[in-house]
């Protein structure tokens, strides 16, 4: 299985905000981007992998902007490190300013897939391997993130999470 860079699983959605999906104060619902978000994610985890994919779990939405109606939203996942059968994919999502056309970022999302066979059945995925800065800086974290969830869930020592003491070492 031949390792893939998180560029081959790059997947950028474009999409208009319309009335439809807007509250009372006609910004895009949450829900609404949850869900563009998670159809984004899907598409670069299965580039990646090369397989069918399930969402595992969202383990980290901010919301730092509204998305106003009538805007173009773009959202921007790679996968930012691969593991067994999982892989955690980072999330951008930017807003294209009507007048100037300059993007501005207003949201950011992580998202966890596992690959599986057509039972349900996870399979290994290919290795990731960062290139950029942000990229390798994303995939160290993922790391922690994974540790740290597991750790939570009780399905780790905390004395076992090695990257997560070396934070406070």
């Amino acid at each position: 299985m031949q390792a893939r860079t998180a560029f081959q699983s790059k997947t950028v959605v474009t999409d208009l905000v319309l009335p439809s999906e807007t509250n009372p104060i006609n910004n895009l619902f949450g829900g609404e981007l949850l869900a563009r978000m998670d159809r984004a994610a899907s598409i670069a985890a299965r580039r990646h992998s090369r397989r069918i994919v399930v969402t595992a779990s969202v383990n980290h939405v901010a919301f730092n902007r509204a998305v106003p109606l009538g805007s173009v939203v773009m959202i921007e996942a790679k996968v930012s490190r691969a593991f067994t059968s999982s892989m955690e994919v980072y999330m951008d999502v930017w807003i294209e300013d009507r007048e100037s056309g300059e993007c501005i970022k207003a949201n950011e999302a992580i998202y966890t897939f596992v690959a599986v066979d057509e039972t349900g059945r996870p399979v290994k995925v290919p290795e990731l391997i960062p290139e950029t800065q942000l990229e390798k800086e994303r995939f160290d974290a993922a790391l922690r993130r994974k540790q740290l969830s597991l750790v939570l869930a009780g399905k780790m020592k905390p004395d076992e999470a090695t990257e997560l003491k070396a934070l406070f070492k």
